[in-house]
């Protein structure tokens, strides 16, 4: 197989044995010019690049896995002294400073709930007390998006404002990787804006005098 200009990959296949095997087995072949050019093109096939391509990616998608897979084990349970800090830090983040009242705005889903946990159960907010509002665009269904974003959110769509629609037809490709638009929930309390604030500080001191 190898005076016909076989590789050591093909070989190795066939005979269900390692390339190690089939190497030594066949050191002292020589293979003239014209097989050894011929073997390197056929390792240059668009159907061999692909398929070393793909191989690659799903080795290193294993690989990934693994290592998400390992380090969840580090993390038993969330307390509900963590999940004030995750909030706190979250809103710290992504949340508004500027008003007293509290806004916090993203557009990654699982981010949104999370954020809500915080608001529902660290901070006890009342069902009644949520606002939404929704950031789209013109080419994308509004409609969609506010269904989407409540049943997110568990916030009636009632207590949407209505959808901010931006015309621009600018960036369209970047906003496509965003078919929901971007969401803002708002909490019209002073109070607890103020003892977010005063979370996020305690949280800094904390930190910033670790020894």
């Amino acid at each position: 197989m190898r005076n016909d200009g076989e590789s050591l990959k093909v070989i190795a296949k066939a005979l269900n044995v390692s390339k190690a095997s089939v190497s030594g087995w066949v050191r002292g072949v020589v293979l003239t010019k014209e097989r050894q050019k011929e073997l390197f093109l056929r390792g240059w096939t668009r159907e061999s690049i692909e398929k070393r391509r793909s191989a690659r990616i799903y080795n290193e998608e294993q690989k990934r896995s693994l290592i998400i897979e390992e380090a969840k084990h580090d993390i038993k349970k969330v307390s509900p002294d963590a999940l004030k800090i995750i909030g706190a830090m979250l809103y710290w983040a992504e949340g508004g400073k500027t008003k007293r009242m509290v806004r916090f705005a993203n557009s990654d889903p699982q981010m949104v709930k999370v954020i809500m946990h915080f608001f529902r159960f660290t901070c006890g907010v009342k069902e009644e007390k949520f606002r939404a509002h929704i950031h789209t665009y013109s080419h994308l269904n509004s409609g969609k998006a506010e269904k989407y974003w409540s049943d997110i959110t568990g916030i009636p769509r009632q207590q949407f404002y209505k959808t901010y629609v931006k015309p621009s037809i600018a960036s369209k490709g970047k906003r496509d990787s965003l078919p929901y638009g971007t969401l803002d929930i708002y909490v019209c309390d002073t109070k607890l804006f103020l003892a977010i604030m005063g979370w996020i500080s305690k949280i800094k001191d904390l930190i910033l005098n670790m020894k």
